[in-house]
């Protein structure tokens, strides 16, 4: 069975609770410069890669079981299944901008956004026309010198967004990290992914 894990405190996470259910990976290690890690039985094997990775290797079958955010999920739509919300690295994808100027509803809005396609959508489904700006930094930066109107990021303390007198205008979703499953696996390995997901429902 393989895992595709997306990089960081996920990641981290989630080879905790594989080895709290008796899988030991004797040569992994966060400084190990290996790309994949197998357990002591060979029954597990994970690979770690970056987030938006993750959907595209379960979605091809290179990896039977993915663990990445609900975020890269909206922004990165994939065909798999999503089996579970392991409530990891729990915060929200949100509107921010000034509190005392209202978003221009009603006139063509700018968004900066390392999320463009959530920011589409959550604006489209409110018929709002928009112009996407996307921005790979510190997207808070846009709305200080006049770049946006607003932006579209995660918000998990909201402190970021308070030190540069920004706030959370409204809210899209929940974000979490979640369980994915390539549609082919879940047929055919049925009866390995089952006590997986069972397993890791307990230790949640």
């Amino acid at each position: 069975m393989r895992f595709a894990l997306a990089k960081g405190r996920v990641a981290k996470k989630a080879i905790e609770l594989l080895i709290a259910l008796g899988y030991i990976f004797e040569e992994y290690s966060e400084k190990s410069r290996k790309l994949i890690f197998t357990d002591t039985t060979g029954t597990i094997e994970f690979f770690l890669v970056k987030s938006p990775d993750v959907p595209t290797y379960v979605e091809k079958g290179a990896a039977d079981i993915g663990i990445v955010g609900k975020d890269v999920l909206l922004e990165h739509p994939a065909q798999v299944y999503e089996l579970l919300n392991l409530n990891i690295g729990r915060c929200k994808m949100c509107v921010a901008g000034f509190e005392d100027r209202p978003l221009p509803y009603g006139k063509k809005m700018v968004v900066g956004t390392k999320y463009p396609t959530i920011a589409k959508n959550y604006f489209n489904a409110k018929n709002q026309l928009v112009d996407i700006i996307k921005i790979n930094g510190s997207v808070e930066l846009a709305p200080l010198i006049g770049l946006s109107d607003c932006i579209v990021d995660i918000v998990e303390s909201g402190n970021t967004l308070k030190e540069n007198g920004l706030v959370v205008l409204e809210e899209i979703c929940d974000i979490s990290s979640r369980m994915i499953v390539n549609q082919v696996s879940l047929k055919t390995k049925r009866e390995l992914i089952d006590p997986i997901i069972r397993t890791f429902e307990t230790q949640l």
